[in-house]
């Protein structure tokens, strides 16, 4: 009998390739070559994940009372962990756990759902570029209009509003921000929240945060939290992950924090397409955020060489970089009269390293490379050493 004929929805056209896949899929084929790949291009912690909070994982992997249905918006016991948390790095910020907080399978979950619970076809929604891909993907999936706000070195890759134009402000439902970010690796000072605070105010604009790299920073600089600035939770939220804090990216557990009713409603998307997290990684979760934070000071000291090794390295083959103040990303020019994809497809090809292309990350990443600090310090070296040689 003949197959069916299946035809792809149309939303899935207005999708590019998801970048990482992409850059999976060719490096597959230089592997294949035999050539000895490093690999700078996904944003996947290289350390394990801390021992006691895989031991915490083992526990409760074995009570009975994990291995049924989850509850939706996450443990009472993790939601007061992630509260807890919040209050530890600043007292001011006051989470009430049972309406402001909800468990996420990673945090990029909930960033994809949330324009389904408050985008209505055409309405606009504000997307950084370069930016993190979901956040337009999100937004085209409830057919949003997606629009592209420019971040530009000189404004040290933050939002200039006064360079938005009104009539889109007007029609604006969400804004996305991301800090520290990805993939420029750089941080937002007070002022830039206490104006995104107040645009959001004056036009109605649903504020989301990205704060999943909060923890990794540079020089002793701690970045705030959106949900430090008063008023914040009156116009929007924060997305966090323990991923990248805990390196554990593949355990898929986050969460979303702030407006009781953006969070709301966020969670009846969820109730309608996922079961929730699996119970014994929410214990797992809480060892992370209530035990020792010890491994997360050792974590961002193992960075902090990284970044100082890829500075110098990148300094002595003439790349020019954007000095990272959190994450673990470089953002760095590419050479004079190459594209960011061109750049990225040489280097792959001639030196068998990975790095990812700026327009991956939306029209505003052309002119860039993203290179990743998730490799040894001696992997590290040698793969800028390499992309040296074919510069």
């Amino acid at each position: 009998m003949a197959p069916i004929h299946v035809q792809l929805a149309g939303r899935l056209g207005q999708l590019p390739p998801y970048l990482f896949a992409e850059l999976d899929r060719l490096k597959r084929q230089v592997v294949a070559r035999g050539v000895d790949v490093i690999s700078l291009g996904i944003g996947d912690p290289d350390l394990p994940t801390p021992p006691h909070i895989i031991e915490a994982l083992c526990r409760a992997a074995h009570d009975p009372a994990n291995h049924q249905y989850p509850s939706y918006e996450g443990m009472v016991r993790f939601r007061q962990a992630v509260a807890d948390w919040y209050a530890a790095h600043n007292p001011a910020i006051g989470l009430d756990p049972a309406t402001e907080i909800v468990a996420l399978i990673g945090s990029k979950e909930g960033i994809g759902h949330l324009p389904l619970a408050f985008v209505n076809p055409g309405d606009a929604v504000l997307c950084p570029t370069p930016g993190y891909p979901v956040y337009q993907a999100g937004t085209r999936f409830a057919h949003g209009e997606v629009v592209e706000i420019r971040l530009r070195e000189e404004d040290h890759f933050l939002i200039d509003y006064s360079k938005i134009p009104q009539g889109i402000l007007e029609r604006a439902r969400v804004l996305f921000i991301n800090y520290p970010n990805n993939p420029t690796a750089t941080c937002a000072p007070r002022g830039f929240y206490e104006e995104t605070i107040e645009v959001a105010r004056a036009f109605d604009i649903i504020v989301c945060h990205d704060a999943a790299y909060s923890e990794i920073y540079y020089d002793g600089k701690r970045p705030l939290s959106f949900l430090e600035l008063p008023g914040a939770k009156e116009v929007g939220v924060e997305f966090h992950s323990l991923s990248k804090t805990y390196n554990m990216t593949g355990w898929r557990l986050g969460w979303v924090a702030g407006n009781a009713e953006v969070v709301a409603g966020l969670g009846k998307i969820k109730t309608n397409v996922d079961s929730g997290v699996f119970q014994a990684v929410q214990e797992a979760g809480i060892t992370a955020l209530t035990g020792d934070q010890a491994c997360v000071a050792e974590l961002r000291a193992t960075y902090q060489k990284r970044r100082d090794v890829a500075l110098a390295a990148l300094a002595r083959i003439g790349l020019e970089a954007v000095t990272p103040e959190a994450a673990f990303y470089v953002w760095v020019h590419c050479p004079a009269g190459s594209t960011a994809a061109e750049f990225a497809a040489r280097v792959l090809q001639e030196a068998g390293v990975v790095i990812t292309p700026g327009t991956g990350f939306g029209s505003g990443g052309e002119g860039y490379v993203r290179m990743t600090l998730t490799v040894r310090v001696d992997r590290l070296e040698e793969a800028i050493e390499r992309i040296g040689k074919v510069v």
